[in-house]
């Protein structure tokens, strides 16, 4: 039986269509595609991915595109490519294989498989002579030794099915001292206090933006009054603001620092990453005012909107590479700036940018930086305008214009609380958008699916993920619109039904149980670059559980209950690979805060004030009397508006007054 020609140009992701033109006969992981391996008794070569990968591109140039690699490739081995960004639920199951027979993971993944999908050998990037000899010698294995392999591949296999049996279910309530305050005690014992961010044991470098961690310390200071999470936030947000890893010119945020000083980033930007940080920027704006806070809340969410908008929803990710070079569409040399800004303010840029005769990154060239405010700001907007449209004249990094539903439910969630924190509609205007077209496009039969390319969806099932930040988008909406419960409450119930674990209370899988079958079914509750799927869905439903009421309302919560209970180990233990799980907890133990606001929602301006000064987590509604299962009998006082500030299930007397609900709201738990 001859392998199948490649068939990546029909795919709907942009990485697959990326390699279309490839000489290997990559093919898309379908049920078709393992049964020619079986046919052929060829094992399968897995290559995994994304499109604004840099060693992905360098991998691919190397061998995928030499035709002597293909040769190998094609003849000895059934070739299957996938976006990880489209299955992630494949990636999860061979990431872990990759990191168990390695003790490292990354991207581009390369997974040698038996026909039934058992890995027998694993491994990332590798350049061409390496991976020849690699081919080689799986091929040489697969021929003579297959008894081995069968052997090695059942004992993987095992393996990861015992990893993934994750946390046991049940366990006691979160508690604050318990969970909450020893768990931010356990992170700030990990902070890198001189330059930002939070270090482990092995290494300072590379720094990831802890983009939940920093929405947990904040509120965990508007609960406690603790000034410590605070100043680790603003150090930490300060030092990314001002460092090489955040765009001075166009807002956004790059994937990681490789240095420990945020100097230098991995170029890519990528939607989850802004989506994220812009959440806890516009809250560190919201708690304090800080001006670079607002100015970084601003230019993010432009950078949203502007940069990677596509067809009122948003775009996956910008390229790390331009032209086939990494960062070249970013750095700036001494000699550059003067070219494009003349000898006086090109001199005064290089010190305002921090750009050098020795350059930060590569050849002399530096990644702009802002270690101060610089003394003249209209000078300041000057020079950056006519920077950023030299940059403009440039090759420009290629935009993966995949859709991914969770994502864009990150999106909403952070352009709705940005427009509250800056007072700006048109963002909360933006995050409906997104929300219409997202529902519209990715809900298909009544069921979610992960993502969509230039309007076409996808055929691949959303995940726990995708389900659970969308619902928290729409809830947040409903908040501030009054629209979208039945959509948000519609996404929860069937997590509920396909998703919980029907023998532990409170654990979840990543994959709807009608999904595709496997060889593991994923459950990882650990928060990584992005939040779990868990720790999303447990926030959803602590939210709905107030949102909604009768048995509905007692179900979402006892979810909820459930949900964090099981998460109790990541916080005692792991801390800093439970950001989001920490948030929630954070919200959960205040009961959470609950403000309903009896007024007229359009020009209320204690409404106003609730959404304003409300701590992170809290669920704020107003309206007319019984809008709401919140505003339930609640009225107006004496024809003010009136906020009914609750705790739990304690409500406090109604205030009408700005300075009186604030003091509610700041009142020790």
């Amino acid at each position: 039986m001859s392998p199948a020609a490649n068939q990546l140009a029909r795919a709907t992701s942009p990485y697959l269509r990326q390699h279309a033109d490839n000489p290997v006969h990559w093919q898309m992981w379908t049920p078709e595609a393992l049964a020619e391996a079986a046919a052929r008794d060829v094992p399968i070569l897995l290559s995994i991915g994304y499109a604004a990968c840099h060693w992905c591109h360098v991998m691919a140039h190397e061998s995928f595109a030499d035709e002597q690699v293909a040769a190998a490739m094609n003849d000895g081995f059934v070739c299957i490519k996938v976006d990880r960004e489209e299955r992630p639920d494949l990636d999860a199951v061979y990431m872990n294989a990759t990191v168990a027979l390695t003790g490292q993971g990354g991207w581009p993944m390369t997974c040698f498989l038996t026909p039934d999908g058992r890995p027998f050998f694993c491994g990332t990037y590798y350049p061409k002579p390496t991976f020849l000899q690699l081919l080689a010698a799986v091929t040489e294995t697969w021929r003579t030794r297959r008894a081995e392999v069968e052997e090695a591949s059942d004992r993987i296999a095992g393996e990861l099915r015992s990893m993934a049996e994750g946390l046991p279910g049940g366990g006691p309530p979160v508690q604050p001292a318990l969970c909450c305050d020893h768990a931010v005690a356990a992170v700030l014992q990990d902070e890198d206090v001189a330059r930002g961010g939070f270090v482990s044991n092995q290494a300072a470098a590379p720094k990831f933006p802890p983009s939940a961690l920093l929405e947990a310390l904040l509120r965990n200071h508007e609960r406690t009054g603790d000034i410590m999470p605070l100043e680790a936030v603003e150090r930490t947000a300060t030092a990314m603001a001002r460092g090489g890893i955040y765009d001075q010119l166009a807002g956004g945020f790059a994937r990681y620092s490789v240095d420990a000083s945020w100097v230098v980033p991995h170029f890519e930007k990528m939607l989850y990453d802004n989506a994220l940080l812009l959440r806890a920027y516009a809250h560190w704006a919201r708690v304090t005012g800080n001006p670079l806070a607002r100015r970084v809340t601003a230019e993010t969410a432009a950078f949203l909107v502007d940069d990677l908008g596509a067809g009122g929803m948003f775009a996956s990710s910008l390229d790390a590479d331009a032209d086939g070079v990494e960062g070249l569409t970013y750095v700036f040399t001494p000699a550059q700036l003067r070219e494009v800004l003349g000898e006086d303010d090109g001199r005064w840029a290089a010190d305002v940018f921090g750009v050098t005769e020795e350059g930060t990154f590569e050849h002399g060239a530096s990644v702009l930086q802002l270690p101060r405010d610089p003394d003249d700001a209209h000078r300041f907007t000057k020079v950056r305008t006519a920077l950023l449209a030299a940059r403009l004249t440039r090759p420009q990094p290629a935009r993966d214009d995949k859709v991914v539903t969770a994502w864009n439910g990150l999106a909403i969630t952070a352009l709705a609380e940005a427009g509250v924190a800056l007072e700006r509609p048109e963002l909360l205007d933006a995050a409906t958008q997104c929300a219409r077209t997202l529902w519209d496009l990715h809900v298909v039969d009544g069921r979610l699916r992960r993502a969509s390319l230039g309007g076409a969806v996808g055929d691949s099932a959303a995940i726990l993920e995708d389900h659970a930040a969308l619902a928290t988008g729409l809830l947040t909406l409903y908040q501030l619109t009054g629209q979208w419960l039945d959509e948000a409450t519609a996404l929860l119930d069937i997590a509920l039904e396909h998703f919980a674990d029907p023998d532990r209370d409170g654990r979840w899988f990543d994959t709807a149980d009608d999904a595709e079958t496997l060889m593991v079914r994923p459950a990882d509750p650990l928060d990584g670059a992005t939040p779990s799927g868990a720790s999303l869905l447990a926030e959803a439903l602590l939210l709905a559980g107030h949102l909604t009421d009768g048995a509905r309302a007692d179900r979402y919560a006892a979810a909820a209950d459930a949900t964090l209970a099981a998460a109790t180990p990541i916080l005692a233990r792991l801390a800093r690979s439970g950001g989001h799980w920490l948030a929630v907890a954070e919200a959960a133990v205040r009961g959470p805060l609950q403000i309903a606001v009896a007024c007229d929602p359009r020009d209320s301006e204690l409404l106003a004030a609730a959404r304003r000064y409300a701590p992170g987590g809290a669920v704020v509604v107003g309206g007319a009397v019984d809008s709401s299962p919140l505003l339930s009998g609640r009225d107006r006082v004496g024809g003010a508006d009136a906020a009914y500030v609750c705790r739990g299930r304690t409500c406090d007397l109604p205030v009408t007054t700005v300075d009186d609900l604030v003091a509610a709201l700041r009142a020790p738990v």
